[in-house]
């Protein structure tokens, strides 16, 4: 995802697809970076946002999950998505040889095979965008297409609070009051450091007002790390 997915014509969602990074995690990274197991998701309504190629719709859809994605990209078509998600993959990984010493190679072993799991990932995401593409909205925050309250567990993964430098701190706080909005249980929100690998510095005032506001808040370490410092979780329960 890109931060320019905020630059928008206030009249639709519809952004130039050269300025949005279409690149996605597995299932099986969300379910780390989440700490989620499949019995806590079942007979819950889960929404991904900003979920660009990820496959967590797809994979958890296919377990029987209700699953929700929403992403602006999602307003172009399935092939043009799939093409763009494959250059963005290649260049992603094309470079990251020179910033490799900033990554922690366990989960992945090398950048075959990241690169590997992130065109797994592409391709699930939009073959289940053209099985199901009720499930795929397009979206971006920090305004939202769903009723208050419509979903019990909402997720929001590499968006939030990495692109500090160009998303300031009142946007940061209009789109966490709106994923909250539609959330009726909890916000889960990953990671809580910038690209450099530093801890948001609007993350503490951020949680002194959700807690003003009487929402509980805990930052929670998780087992995934790729990305050094990138390993915990913002966990937002919503009031009753």
């Amino acid at each position: 995802m890109s931060a320019d997915k905020m630059r928008l014509d206030q009249a639709g969602t519809r952004l130039e697809l050269a300025r949005v990074i279409f690149i996605g995690r597995t299932f099986e990274e969300y379910m780390r970076m989440f700490d989620l197991s499949t019995e806590e998701l079942e007979g819950k309504s889960v929404l991904d946002c900003p979920a660009g190629a990820c496959s967590f719709t797809a994979k958890g859809s296919a377990k029987g999950l209700d699953i929700t994605a929403c992403d602006i990209a999602y307003d172009h078509d399935i092939d043009t998505l799939e093409d763009k998600g494959r250059l963005d993959v290649e260049h992603a990984t094309t470079n990251m040889a020179d910033a490799s010493a900033n990554f922690r190679w366990e989960y992945f072993r090398s950048i075959p095979d990241l690169q590997a799991a992130r065109l797994q990932a592409l391709e699930d995401c939009v073959q289940d965008m053209a099985s199901r593409p009720e499930r795929y909205i397009p979206a971006a925050l920090p305004v939202l297409p769903f009723k208050d309250r419509q979903f019990d567990l909402v997720l929001s993964a590499h968006f939030l609070f990495m692109y500090a430098d160009r998303l300031d701190k009142i946007f940061h706080k209009a789109a966490v009051d709106e994923l909250l909005r539609v959330a009726r249980e909890e916000l889960r929100i990953f990671p809580l450091v910038n690209l450099a690998g530093e801890r948001y510095a609007g993350l503490d005032p951020l949680i002194a007002d959700l807690k003003s506001r009487g929402y509980e808040v805990l930052e929670q370490t998780v087992s995934y790390e790729f990305q050094y410092q990138a390993n915990s979780m913002l966990r937002i329960r919503c009031r009753k």
